[in-house]
């Protein structure tokens, strides 16, 4: 019999769990199948499965259900905050201008690079060796006028949390929109809209055990971004098309336990956390926690082996049995560093020899000991290999 892998890649996505499915299930048979928009009784029980989930991904960030608007998955959902704000503010003869931080996810850096395609401007703001937004930097463009502010709440490769009260703050003062990327942030630390003045959230289900597919954008008001989409009238025209019901349900279940379970799961997170990292630095004294000195959330552990090279690693390390990744699932194939990296001041050989290990709810003790075993044999196995290469 086949040993499952130690699966230690959750930043990447998750399982779907059990309660999830079940969740799911009726709006995956024929008896609940209905269009929510259609009148008859049918429909009128999609309708309201999609308005439960809506009330529970509400109640998950501290929103109004009629704030919460789903999408096709977080990357939909970024760029309806960044390319949708640009365009509204455009509209209205606003500047056709976003401001968004050097670490952000590659969704929010494309529809940045969009705006520029379509001859507005992209500033990208630079940060710390912590991750913090150079706030300079931050002030200077909300003087010049800026359509909206991103900044990523929890860094997908390294786990980095960002100031999101403060910078929210600082763009309210100057009547500014602020985007903040949530993906990583719900069901691992506290998200809390209502201490975020005039934020816009985008999260995704994936990531907290729910299906792959779905998203949503949180709008304090709908007014603030142009659809990307048209045609239909569902939500309010801002993200219009049939919903997804079973992802959309699926979501809104996800949502419900990761905030019941969040203070346990990130103990039990930050625990594993702690102890794998101790295990590579005692293992491989030579390594590196990249982001170490900054403030992280408790599933995320990046590291760096000298004398290593990321993708040999990863290869080696599944034939090992163990799962993890180079940094963002969004980035596989890419032979550049790591831009997050980059942009946090870590050196390229670095950079290339950094990996990302990222615990779940289903992680345990036992998960990350397999781990710990395997990388000093995998590492000195690629370093030796590397050698031999060079000759």
């Amino acid at each position: 019999m086949t040993q499952s892998p130690i699966y230690l890649d959750n930043a990447a996505t998750t399982p779907v769990r059990e309660e999830v499915r079940e969740a799911m299930l009726p709006f995956l048979g024929t008896d609940a199948f209905g269009n929510p928009s259609s009148a008859h009784r049918v429909g009128r029980t999609a309708r309201a499965a999609v308005e439960q989930a809506r009330r529970q991904v509400a109640a998950a960030v501290g929103a109004e259900p009629a704030q919460v608007f789903f999408t096709g998955g977080g990357t939909e959902a970024d760029n309806l905050a960044i390319l949708g704000t640009a365009l509204a503010a455009r509209a209205r003869g606003a500047p056709f201008r976003v401001a968004v931080s050097a670490i952000e996810h590659k969704a929010v850096l494309g529809a940045a690079h969009a705006v520029e395609a379509l001859g507005g401007d992209a500033v990208i703001l630079p940060v710390d060796a912590t991750g913090r937004i150079d706030l300079d930097a931050l002030d200077a463009v909300l003087a010049d006028g800026v359509a909206v502010v991103s900044a990523m709440w929890v860094n997908n490769e390294v786990g980095i949390v960002q100031d999101v009260a403060g910078l929210a703050a600082r763009c309210a003062a100057a009547g500014t929109p602020f985007h903040t990327d949530g993906v990583q942030a719900l069901g691992k630390v506290p998200v809390d809209l209502h201490t975020l003045p005039h934020t816009i959230l985008t999260i995704s289900a994936h990531k907290i055990s729910g299906p792959k597919g779905v998203g949503a954008i949180v709008l304090e008001n709908k007014t603030l971004v142009h659809p990307l989409l048209h045609g239909g009238g569902q939500q309010s025209g801002v993200r219009p098309g049939t919903e997804n019901v079973p992802g959309i349900v699926g979501f809104g279940r996800a949502a419900e336990l990761a905030v019941a379970e969040l203070d346990a799961t990130a103990r039990q997170m930050a625990e594993l956390q702690d102890t794998f990292e101790r295990g590579v630095l005692a293992a491989l004294p030579d390594a590196q926690v990249n982001a170490a000195a900054a403030e992280r959330a408790p599933h995320i552990s990046n590291v760096a082996i000298p004398g290593t090279d990321s993708e040999a690693m990863l290869m080696h390390l599944d034939l090992a049995g163990i799962c993890c990744s180079a940094g963002s699932a969004c980035s596989t194939g890419s032979t550049a560093p790591s831009h997050v990296l980059t942009a946090l001041g870590i050196p390229e050989p670095v950079a290339k020899a950094s990996l990302r290990f990222s615990f779940g709810h289903q992680s345990t003790a036992a998960d990350v000991d397999a781990a710990l075993a395997a990388l000093p044999t995998v590492a000195a196995k690629v370093r030796r290999l590397g050698t031999l290469l060079d000759r």
